[in-house]
């Protein structure tokens, strides 16, 4: 959290001496911000932590966009189309996040992306059940949202 608040310091400083308060000159000094902190002190671990962090949140959110675009384009067919293709169905899911950030971030990206909807957790919060309206069979299923719950750990953790 210290890194990112430096970065951001950084881009405010950037941002100030070009005399320019708009979002590109923020984001262009947010990106030079970065690689002062990744470049410049990598032997602290943690700006090192956040130097690492930064390439996996933009390769999740990529992914993330990725993710939500087919979904939608798969909803959107089912609707358009005469024949449904639906195969709805409720999936106990087995959980790898531990905390309550960790569960909550998992659980609200799934209930984002259309035709997937979390509907809880254990008690013991090591199960998330989720409706799935594209049910594909039990493998196929539990290993995409394994893929996507690994990718949001990658970053969180």
């Amino acid at each position: 959290m210290i890194a990112l608040t430096w970065n951001l310091l950084l881009a405010l400083i950037w941002t100030a001496l070009w005399g320019n308060l708009s979002g590109t000159n923020l984001l262009i000094g947010f990106i030079f911000g970065y690689l002062v902190l990744a470049f410049g002190l990598r032997d602290i671990p943690e700006f090192a932590r956040y130097a690492a962090r930064v390439p996996r949140l933009i390769r999740f959110f990529f992914y993330f966009i990725g993710e939500l675009v087919k979904s939608n384009l798969k909803v959107a067919y089912d609707v358009l189309t005469p024949t449904h293709h639906m195969r709805p169905a409720v999936i106990a899911f087995p959980l790898e996040a531990k905390t309550d950030g960790e569960i909550t971030i998992v659980a609200n990206l799934i209930s984002l992306t259309p035709g997937t909807l979390s509907l809880d957790v254990s008690r013991d919060r090591k199960v998330l059940y989720i409706h799935a309206m594209y049910f594909d069979g039990d493998e196929p299923t539990r290993q995409s949202l394994r893929e996507f719950e690994q990718r949001v750990l990658e970053v969180m953790r």
